[in-house]
């Protein structure tokens, strides 16, 4: 199915399930499928919506990308859902959902899974420009690889990605890496003047078993939003979203205290 975001892009979205409806926004490297087992585990109890961000799957994209497209395709959605929806997001897809309710959005809950951000402790590298620089010359193999070193992939590992299938679907998507980095914002430092306008409840999750830099930066993150719960996840990390399960809980409990809404249309 599809929706027209403010732009006229057309952004494709499946959904499954019925309930209160909830958007899971990926970040970096996702599209739809990658966030598909998470629509499945939760479509017991709620009205699970996934999506192609613009520039990827089946979903458009315009000419010049700039955050508030995303929230607006986001504001689509919540429209297609009958006016109000929570939204979970992972990674920068994390920052994109705290973004869409900072923006006043009618979102009910906000759940993020280690959005990306740096802190005092662990600063990060601006790398937009050097991204950009590469994939307009044709090095979308070097515009992956940089982006993998400043999330503070180690480089022999990325070495051993290159050898492997996963690396081809990372080239594939290479050309939405700057959205993802604009979405970060500049050496990902928190707005926190944003993550401040919050109004609706929020929770902020790390996976235990997650590199201190990211569970810094969702600390860091649910320091800024007033009154955000924050919650580790034992045993997980970033990769959280192949092990789906281990999020039921938390987000079943957590969303579900949300106010029944209409049911998709």
């Amino acid at each position: 199915m599809n929706v027209t975001s403010a732009d006229g892009t057309s952004i494709f979205f499946e959904q499954r399930g019925d309930g209160p409806p909830v958007i899971l926004v990926g970040g970096a490297f996702n599209d739809r499928t990658t966030t598909v087992g998470l629509a499945e585990v939760l479509a017991g109890d709620f009205t699970t919506i996934v999506y192609d961000r613009r520039g990827r799957g089946d979903s458009g994209d315009s000419a010049e990308y700039a955050v508030e497209r995303e929230i607006e395709d986001i504001a689509a959605l919540i429209a297609q859902a009958g006016g109000t929806a929570s939204v979970f997001g992972h990674s920068s897809g994390a920052i994109l959902a705290l973004e869409a309710a900072a923006a006043g959005l009618p979102i009910e809950r906000v759940v993020a899974y280690e959005p990306p951000y740096s802190t005092d402790e662990h600063q990060r590298a601006d790398v937009v420009a050097d991204v950009r620089a590469r994939l307009a010359a044709g090095d979308r193999d070097g515009a992956v690889a940089t982006f993998l070193k400043v999330a503070g992939t180690p480089e022999e590992m990325i070495e051993g990605m290159k050898q492997a299938p996963v690396w081809g679907w990372f080239t594939a998507l290479a050309h939405t890496l700057p959205y993802d980095l604009t979405i970060c914002g500049p050496e990902a430092r928190p707005r926190t003047e944003n993550l401040a306008r919050i109004k609706v409840p929020t929770l902020v999750i790390g996976g235990g078993a997650s590199d201190e830099a990211l569970q810094s930066g969702a600390r860091a993150a649910a320091a800024a939003v007033p009154g955000a719960r924050h919650e580790t996840l034992d045993g997980q990390d970033h990769g959280v979203l192949q092990f789906p399960e281990t999020l039921k809980p938390l987000l079943t409990d957590f969303l579900k205290e949300a106010s029944a809404r209409p049911r998709m249309q």
